[in-house]
């Protein structure tokens, strides 16, 4: 985290001007793969003002990393909450390690794996391809976690399945999506960032 003096005197709002910014609140190592794996700001308030177009809504951030869209969103669209689940540790850590200098406090992080967690308890999913990093040709974030082709198929069917129990009318953003996750009665009802960035709705 940031141990230097700036960080505390920086109000909460001027980390959000830019990316550079906010992934200094990061340690050197995570802000590093902000290009690969951290949700840009510019795609973060896009999405979340798909999925928060309702107020109380309850939004899953699926794979949340460091917490950025979780925490970005709750700040661009702060009538909704934000959780993210994440499967490795010292991501969940840092997560809330930047949520409380920012003083978040409609966004919460679970350290876990997303194929136990209960997707009745949300309303909305944000989906940046977290499953991706299982093909051995992919940059991985680390060795922390096992990688395999059979785990890439097992996690896409898995939040398959779960979004299929999803009631009509649930809105799904993915963000560079291979869609293999994506059920066949979600709809696209938009896109932005050049197509890497869709809008879904459950028919």
């Amino acid at each position: 985290m940031p141990t230097d003096r700036k960080s505390s005197i920086i109000p909460a709002s001027n980390w959000f001007d830019s990316d550079e910014r906010f992934d200094g609140l990061y340690p050197a190592s995570s802000s590093s793969l902000m290009k690969r794996h951290w949700t840009p700001l510019q795609v973060a308030t896009k999405a979340a003002q798909f999925l928060a177009a309702e107020k109380n809504v309850s939004i899953l951030d699926i794979g949340s990393g460091v917490g950025k869209f979780c925490i970005a969103a709750a700040h661009f669209m702060p009538e909704a909450f934000y959780t993210g689940i994440e499967q490795r540790e010292n991501l969940v850590e840092q997560a809330n390690e930047a949520k409380k200098t920012l003083g978040s406090k409609n966004v919460d992080f679970i350290h876990g794996n997303f194929t136990k967690l209960n997707f009745k308890k949300f309303d909305h999913f944000y989906f940046f391809n977290s499953f991706y990093e299982n093909f051995s040709f992919t940059e991985n974030m680390d060795t922390e976690i096992e990688y395999s082709k059979e785990l890439y198929e097992q996690y896409n069917y898995s939040l398959r399945m779960k979004l299929e129990q999803k009631p009509s009318g649930t809105r799904l953003a993915t963000f560079h999506s291979t869609e293999d996750e994506i059920p066949e009665n979600f709809l696209v009802v938009g896109t932005e960032m050049d197509n890497t960035l869709k809008f879904w709705i459950k028919l």
